[in-house]
């Protein structure tokens, strides 16, 4: 038992490492996060094994070999709680990228959208002459209502002028 638990203690120092290693890597992450979990997945199956070895040992031994063995588990059960948030930090940090990437190749204009009315206006047989004069006349529109509203404000300054 004493070679196999060494082995395996030796084996999760190793993964300690290694998830030391992996918050510091970047592009070869995958790679790594797939090596620690091999070797996460073999130390699990050599538990089993030192489970089974510790509860054969003498009984004066027994209760010291399980503790160990209990203590590698925890341990390993440790990393392998890391390793998935790390694995979920760097889902969600891609995830973050994608949504970025793409906010970011939208176009936010008024001029797709006055596109889109010209197109729908085309298909509803309008003309072009038509759709010009809408646009000058919204063009027309937008200084009439600037005039109206200073006027409203000089009819208002007056008034209150006048009041006071």
């Amino acid at each position: 038992m004493e070679p196999l638990y060494q082995q395996t203690h030796k084996q999760v120092h190793e993964v300690q490492s290694h998830m030391g290693r992996l918050e510091t890597a970047d592009k070869q992450s995958l790679d790594l996060e797939n090596e620690i979990q091999a070797s996460i997945d073999q130390i699990f199956s050599r538990l089993e094994r030192l489970e089974i070895l510790s509860s054969k040992e003498p009984p004066n031994k027994r209760q010291n070999a399980k503790l160990r063995v209990d203590q590698l588990k925890y341990d390993v059960q440790h990393l392998q709680t890391a390793l998935r948030n790390f694995q979920h930090q760097r889902y969600a940090r891609e995830q973050q990228e994608r949504q970025r990437e793409e906010l970011l190749s939208r176009t936010f204009t008024t001029n797709g959208t006055q596109k889109k009315i010209l197109d729908i206006a085309n298909m509803l047989g309008l003309s072009n002459t038509v759709m010009r004069l809408i646009e000058k006349r919204a063009f027309q529109d937008k200084y009439f209502m600037i005039g109206g509203m200073l006027l409203t404000c000089v009819v208002m300054f007056l008034v209150v002028q006048y009041l006071t």
